[in-house]
């Protein structure tokens, strides 16, 4: 199935984007390191954004098909950019930090870091860009 993202240039750098399906918008600014106000996500904020989600939707499928409540759990992505030999992204760190008692047993942990590591995004990502997934269980 096909989904259909309209965007729109404001002028200084703003671009507004609208999800075809459900009507929302977003807007983006270029960051401040590349003319730019940084008033919004960038474009390869957005990137980083889409692994971090995509990272916590696999692993809540995941988790209520195996019994572990996520609710709580925090996924961080620290995104890097890079400038040689063109500007890009360089790196995506992921941490996911799971809340105590919420995944116990070693077979479900690793079940959920396996999913985490399939998620379509983190499957689309350049294989140039370092992409590490970390897992901690306060």
């Amino acid at each position: 199935m096909a989904v259909e993202i309209e965007t729109v240039y404001l002028g200084q750098l703003h671009c507004e984007a609208t999800h075809g399906p459900s009507g929302t918008q977003l807007s983006t600014d270029a960051p401040v390191d590349n003319g730019g106000k940084g008033a919004s996500f960038s474009p390869t904020d957005l990137v980083a954004t889409a692994l971090g989600t995509c990272v916590m939707t696999i692993l809540g499928l995941v988790g209520e098909r195996h019994g572990a409540v996520l609710v709580g759990t925090k996924v961080h992505v620290t995104k890097e950019m890079i400038t040689s030999p063109v500007r890009r992204i360089g790196s995506l760190r992921t941490v996911v930090t799971v809340p105590p008692g919420a995944v116990e047993d070693a077979a479900t942990r690793k079940l959920l870091e396996a999913a985490a590591r399939k998620c379509p995004v983190h499957q689309s990502l350049h294989p140039d860009i370092e992409a590490p997934i970390e897992f901690i269980y306060s």
